[in-house]
Formats: C-alpha cells, sequence, structure tokens
C-alpha cells in the first residue's frame, strides 16, 4: 500500500483599512491508491513452429491491449511449454505451473484439453482454447458457461459436419480423403465421427493420417477430393507443396486451418477471415474479465463465428470444380483470376500471326482472290485454240441414198476435228485488262480483310486483359466492402451507428459480388471472341500474356517515340497531316477503288471506239468417212469419192448494229465510274476524320494515363482516411460509400489507360494501312524518316 501526500498551499494578501497579518492557509490532500496488480501467465501448447511464434505474439499483445492498466500482465519465457503431442509431457507441463508462480494458465490444443478437461477441482485459473473441432469435444456443449469454478473454456462452432456439408455441395466427391495429425488418430473418435458423419451423406473416406508431408502425397490413390482436419503445425512451405500436389493429382481440397492456406494454394475453406482476430480477441477479453473481479465458470463459452466459404479461383478451375453460383452470395474469392488451366498462353504477336493463318473469314477472302485469279485465266483462254473432235453415224432413206449418186449412202460413218483461234478481238483484250484489274481489287480488298483481322485481334487480346483487370479489382472491391461492413458492425455494436448502415453494407456487399460474378463471365466472353478469331474450338482454354507501354514489343517498336510526338504540339498537326498523306498512299480500300475504276474505264472505251475493230479469227477443219455401206453407197461408174477433206479460212467481223447494247453498255459505265469516284473521295474524307479522330482519341488516352494514377492514389488516400473517419463515428456511411466507389472508378481507370492507349494507337495504324508491330526495325525507320524529310518540305 503505497501513500500519496500531495499539499496544496495558497498564499493571498487582502487590502482592507488596516493591514491584516498574513493569512496562509495550509491545504493538504491525502491520496491513497493501490498498485495494479501483476499476473504472470503461462501458455501450454501442444507444438509451436516458426508459422506459430508471430501468432503467440500477438495473442500476448491483444491481451496487454484489452486489459490495460486494470492490471500488469507478464508472459515469463519459462512459463511457455511445449508438449509435443506427448500426453505424459503435457500433465508435467500442467504441473509445473500449477507449481509456480504461474497466475493464470492458457492451454492450448488437443493433448492438453486431454489433461485439462476432466479435471473437476482446479488450483488455478484455467483457460482452455483452440482444444478441438466441437463435433469431437467431450465437454458439456449445452451450458452457456462452464460453471466450474476457477474453470473456462471456449467452444468454436466449426464443425466437421459442416465443412463435409459444404464441400459435398462444392464437388460431389464420393471417396473423401481425411488427412489428420497421427497423434490425434490416438488421442480423439475421430474414425466414429467421420463414419457417422459422412454416411449420412452417402460417402466414403479413407484416413491419410501423417507425421510429415510425404506420409500424404503417398497416399492419394483411390479417392476423388481431400480435407484436410490436421496440419496446423505444417510450415507455409509444406503447406504450399501439398497445395501444389493435390492440383497435380486434380484433387479439389478443403481446409480447416483457414484462409491463409486458401491463399497459398488449398481449394476451400469454410473459417471466416476474421476468426482468428475474433478468437483472440475472446481470449483477452475473458482475461480482463477475470482480472476484474468476474468468475471464470460465470463467463460465455461459446465464440461464434459467422462461417463463410472462401474458395481460390485458380485452384477451382485447375481441379475441374465448377462454381456454383447459388454460393456467389456468400462465397469470398482469392487468387489472381489467371486461367490455370489454360491449354494455351498467346502474346500479342503469336495471336497476331495465328489469326493470319487459321482465321475462317480471311481465308474465305483468300478464296475470293483465287477465283478473281480464276476469271483472269478465263479471260485469257479466249487467246488460246480451240480444238474440237466429232464423229456421226448417218441413216438415210434408202429411195433418198440411191438417187444422190454415192455422196449420201444408206449407212454412212464419218468424222472432223475442228480448229478454231483467235487472232484479235477487242473484246477479249477489254476483258482481260477489266479481270486483271478486278483480281487486283481483290487483292486490296484481301488485304484490307487483313488490317481489319489484325485489329480485331489486337482489340479482343487488349480487351481481355482489361477484363481480367477488371475482374481482378471486382473481387478487390468485394473485400473492402467486406471489410467496410466489418467497421460498420463494430460501430453498430459501439453504438456509433444504427443498423441501417450494416444493412446498406450487406446490399453494397451482395452488389458488388454479382459485379464480380459477371466480370468473370465477361472474361470468359472475351476468350471466346479470341477463339472465334484464332478459329480455335471455342472450348479452348487460353490465357494472354500482359503488355506494357514501354516494354517487349511496344518498347522495341518504340511507341513511345509516337507518344512523343502527340505530346508536342508544335509536331502534332504537321504529323496528323503526314500520316493522312501516308493513309491515302497506304490505304487498299483506295487501291481497290483504283482498280476498279482501271477496269470500268477499259469498259468504257471497249464500248466507244473499241466497238468498230473487227474480230480476226483463224478456222480449219479435217474431215473423213470411215464407212459407206447400203443403197446408194457404190458411186456412178467415173465417179470417185473423196473420204478425207479439210479446209481453213480466216474469219474478220466487224460489228455494225448489236442492238444499241454498246451505247447502254457504255453508258452504265460511265456511271459506275462516277459511282466509284464518289466511293473514292468518300474513303479519303473517311481516313483524314478517322485518323483525326483517332488522334483525339490519343491525346485524350495519354492524358489518361498520367491523370488515372495521379486519381488513383488520391482516392486510395481519401478513402483510408473515410474508412478511418467512419469508423470514429465522424462521417456518415454516405460518404464512405462515395469513397470506396471513387476508389473503384480510379482503379479501373488507370488499369484500362495504357491498354486503352495501346489499342488506339492499333487503330490509327490500321487507318494508317501499315502495323509497326508487323514490319521490321529497317521498315519502320524508314517510315520515319519519310516524316521528317516532309517536315522540311512543309518549312
Amino acid at each position: 500500500m503505497n501513500t500519496i501526500i500531495l499539499n496544496f498551499r495558497f498564499i493571498g494578501s487582502l487590502n482592507m483599512k488596516r493591514k491584516l497579518p498574513l493569512l496562509f492557509l495550509f491545504f493538504s490532500l491525502t491520496l491513497v491508491s493501490q498498485t495494479n496488480k501483476t499476473y504472470q501467465i503461462g501458455i501450454l501448447i501442444d507444438k509451436i513452429n516458426p508459422e506459430m511464434s508471430p501468432l503467440l505474439e500477438k495473442l500476448k499483445s491483444e491481451i496487454v491491449a484489452v486489459v490495460g492498466e486494470d492490471a500488469d500482465i507478464q508472459f515469463p519465457q519459462e512459463n511457455i511449454l511445449v508438449n509435443d503431442f506427448d500426453l505424459m509431457k503435457a500433465r508435467q507441463n500442467y504441473d509445473q505451473l500449477l507449481n509456480n508462480d504461474t497466475d493464470i494458465i492458457l492451454a492450448f490444443g488437443i493433448v492438453n484439453n486431454q489433461i485439462i478437461s476432466p479435471i473437476k477441482v482446479h488450483e488455478k485459473p484455467t483457460i482452455l482454447f483452440g482444444a478441438v473441432n466441437r463435433d469431437l469435444h467431450d465437454l458439456d456443449l449445452t451450458n452457456t458457461s462452464s460453471g466450474i469454478e476457477n474453470f473456462t473454456y471456449l467452444v468454436e462452432s466449426e464443425s466437421y459436419e459442416e465443412d463435409f456439408k459444404k464441400f459435398k455441395e462444392l464437388t460431389n466427391f464420393t471417396n473423401l480423403g481425411i488427412v489428420v495429425d497421427t497423434p490425434f488418430l490416438e488421442i480423439l473418435p475421430l474414425k466414429e465421427t467421420f463414419d457417422r458423419e459422412l454416411k449420412a451423406l452417402d460417402s466414403e473416406y479413407k484416413l491419410i493420417p501423417f507425421t510429415t508431408i510425404q506420409d500424404i502425397t503417398s497416399n492419394l490413390e483411390g479417392i476423388d477430393a481431400i480435407y484436410m482436419a490436421g496440419g496446423f503445425f505444417l510450415s507455409k512451405e509444406e503447406k504450399k507443396q501439398l497445395a501444389n500436389t493435390f492440383i497435380q493429382f486434380k484433387l479439389p481440397s478443403f481446409t480447416v486451418n483457414g484462409t491463409e492456406d486458401v491463399r497459398d494454394g488449398f481449394m476451400a475453406t469454410y473459417q471466416s477471415d476474421d476468426n482468428l482476430d475474433q478468437f483472440f480477441r475472446r481470449i483477452a477479453l475473458t482475461i480482463e474479465a477475470y482480472v476484474s473481479g468476474t468468475s471464470l465458470a460465470e463467463l460465455p463459452v461459446y465464440v461464434d463465428y459467422t462461417p463463410r466459404l472462401t474458395i481460390n479461383y485458380n485452384t477451382a478451375e485447375a481441379t475441374g470444380v465448377p462454381i456454383k453460383y447459388s454460393l456467389v452470395g456468400q462465397t469470398d474469392f482469392v487468387g489472381e483470376f489467371k486461367n490455370v488451366i489454360s491449354e494455351k498462353d498467346y502474346d500479342l504477336l503469336t495471336a497476331i500471326n495465328e489469326a493470319l493463318e487459321n482465321n475462317l473469314s480471311l481465308s474465305s477472302n483468300k478464296k475470293d482472290v483465287e477465283l478473281a485469279l480464276q476469271d483472269v485465266k478465263s479471260a485469257n483462254s479466249n487467246y488460246l485454240p480451240s480444238l474440237t473432235a466429232a464423229g456421226t453415224a448417218t441413216y438415210i432413206d434408202p429411195d433418198a441414198a440411191e438417187g444422190s449418186g454415192g455422196q449420201n449412202p444408206e449407212f454412212s460413218t464419218g468424222g472432223n476435228i475442228t480448229l478454231n483461234q483467235t487472232l484479235f478481238s477487242e473484246a477479249s483484250n477489254a476483258n482481260i485488262a477489266i479481270q486483271r484489274n478486278l483480281q487486283k481489287a481483290q487483292e486490296a480488298n484481301f488485304n484490307a480483310a487483313e488490317l481489319d483481322l489484325i485489329f480485331d485481334v489486337t482489340n479482343a487480346y487488349f480487351n481481355a486483359l482489361i477484363l481480367k483487370v477488371n475482374t481482378q479489382i471486382q473481387s478487390r472491391n468485394v473485400d473492402l466492402t467486406r471489410r467496410n461492413l466489418e467497421i460498420a458492425q463494430q460501430n453498430f455494436e459501439a453504438g456509433q451507428s444504427g443498423k441501417s448502415d450494416m444493412l446498406r453494407f450487406r446490399s453494397e456487399m451482395a452488389q458488388n459480388t454479382q459485379s464480380m460474378v459477371e466480370a468473370i463471365n465477361q472474361l470468359e466472353q472475351g476468350f471466346l471472341v479470341l477463339n472465334q478469331l484464332l478459329n480455335n474450338p471455342v472450348n479452348l482454354e487460353i490465357d494472354v500474356e500482359d503488355v506494357h507501354f514501354n516494354e517487349g514489343i511496344f518498347e522495341r517498336y518504340n511507341y513511345e517515340d509516337f507518344f512523343n510526338l502527340l505530346d508536342n504540339p508544335t509536331l502534332r498537326e504537321p504529323f496528323i497531316d503526314f500520316l493522312i498523306q501516308e493513309a491515302n498512299k497506304n490505304a487498299p480500300e483506295l487501291k481497290s477503288l483504283n482498280y476498279n475504276l482501271l477496269a470500268t474505264e477499259r469498259n468504257i472505251k471497249l464500248n466507244s471506239y473499241g466497238r468498230l475493230l473487227p474480230t480476226l479469227a483463224l478456222q480449219g477443219q479435217y474431215s473423213s468417212t470411215f464407212s459407206r455401206s447400203g443403197a446408194g453407197s457404190t458411186p456412178p461408174q467415173g465417179v470417185s469419192l473423196l473420204d478425207n477433206t479439210y479446209n481453213a479460212g480466216l474469219n474478220l467481223s466487224i460489228p455494225i448494229v448489236n442492238q444499241n447494247l454498246s451505247n447502254i453498255n457504255r453508258q452504265t459505265a460511265m456511271i459506275q465510274k462516277e459511282q466509284l469516284e464518289i466511293n473514292k473521295n468518300n474513303v479519303e474524307l473517311g481516313i483524314e476524320v478517322n485518323i483525326r479522330n483517332a488522334i483525339f482519341n490519343l491525346v485524350n488516352q495519354m492524358s489518361n494515363i498520367q491523370l488515372s494514377k495521379i486519381s488513383e492514389e488520391t482516392a486510395e488516400e481519401a478513402l483510408e482516411l473515410t474508412q478511418a473517419s467512419y469508423s470514429g463515428g465522424a462521417v456518415n456511411i454516405v460518404q464512405l460509400l462515395d469513397a470506396q466507389n471513387n476508389f473503384l472508378n480510379a482503379q479501373l481507370a488507370r488499369a484500362n489507360a495504357t491498354y486503352n492507349y495501346l489499342i488506339n494507337s492499333l487503330q490509327v495504324e490500321r487507318f494508317l494501312g501499315y502495323y509497326f508491330l508487323l514490319n521490321s526495325e529497317e521498315k519502320n525507320n524508314e517510315f520515319r524518316q519519310s516524316f521528317f524529310e516532309y517536315l522540311n518540305t512543309r518549312n
């Protein structure tokens, strides 16, 4: 007992009609205070490892923080005892704490539970926690408190049965592998419990006891899913190794050990992300209540968690487990949203080249070129000789044959060979020229289709990247909403806000989860579009590699130079004019129209003076009579018959009047020419408009790249401040929601800014008719040099 005496002396003077003696007033206040009591806490645990040590320190810090100034809490290192799953050692550890200066005993683990739970009278205050799944608890679970002096325990709401039901709903397993620590089999009635619970699910199971992870990986035969009922004391690396092994074996996995294991590769857990924090807080509150004078026998024993299914999206995909939409609203997702079962990963150039080789629409356009080439061959064939052979067998009325003098016998057979060769034909010449131009026009159309396909592929590629990033951001936004919901719940419990805030965030949680589901499906749709362009099976699992503005191929082809030219106001307008000039030079659409114009002009020429040019052809025929018989087959005496004859001739023809078709055809061709010229002017105008619009879009995206970064950083900082203010009751829910939505939009804007800039860059190249990505560095340098030469001519 310490006594503190505080003496306060007040000195004053009074002015009265006459001086009074100085009056000294002494006031003594005696305060008696009692020093805080010191509590030494001993901790009994089954096993310690590098992963367990930080958790132990976190528990200590939580206890000290909660108890605060009510008591001096100490954790002597010599009172932290480990039994290594040895019952005898566990008993010795407990006795050691009973016999030393320990004031409160914290007992954790299954082995310690076997020692402490049967005890009826406790010499020292003892708190038993983290002992065992509630399905196996030996303690009376119907009580709300222990009812035992100096003793309480904490019962978690987790249950093997609930886990099995949820895992069954996810995978519909039939033979489940259950992994348990070997020492637990000797202590707990696991087999009886698993027999009962899995029989109710109409499933078989296989117990896999382990001491090392090799005991697990060597016993995976005959099962179609794996349940980690143990493994809490495995290291992080060992857990990752196990998760990867399960993925290789295509085994869906479920763990009791929390969300951190799911982030490391296990497929699912039914433990909430905040279970551990809640559990530590409950232990701390129990000690704080005891220190404050509450009997342990009266303290509540239940730690009521809100179960939350957490699924690793990548692991679910890799093991072939479809995500049921009925579970999405109550499920948290972790993972990178990368297609881990991708059968083919594409970079941008590979996707472009594969599309150029395999795309069906482009293949069809290529056939149009081949058909046009056949038309050219057909036109040229008019100058090739025509040779025909014919045979006849003739029967004539005998009376008529008799009077023919042997020229037309009753029965006769014969044959002839006829040769036709065009020597000159204006129509043939015109057709050859027309078909050649049309064939070149078709080639230009094919080139345009190639350029369109390249842009379509790059657009689909970047769209897939945008959708991937959007999916990741939407997933993080769901996590953020969950955090805000927790803050709202804490504020509600503390009386700082009403229940409406909590309900509002639950509504936001549902809406944001739906947005995430839509983002996932949109990503799948994006891959479908890319598969179609690449002529892949629509169900082929693919993924796309990320690209960056100043890395990889975009760095190699100096896209930053493009950025710098547009960023310079002095060079921007000359550069745009140069691009328009080059686009008019390269545009396959203009080339196609020009070839069509040449074909039309040749048609006009044909139907003008060309119609007066003669057609000159050579003809020849050789005939032979093979046989004569019957009446009239014998010629009169003195007359001889020729069996073999031939003739040759030159045919010259000039069209004079052909039903006015030449004039009509010429007029039609003139109209077609005018139409083509209009189309050409329209295309040229469209090229200029497209180039300028694309440049404006590029400038917008350039600005967006810079400003979206600032916006995201600012929005993130603002959100953190608003969260802290809301947690303290300084701002309302509307302000927090605005800050969250602002941060979401800022993230999306920044993530998409670079992709949109590259899409717009490639769109300019499409209008330009020249892709830097697909040309050599030498040609790209020539293009740049051409611009500077153009710039010099303007000056």
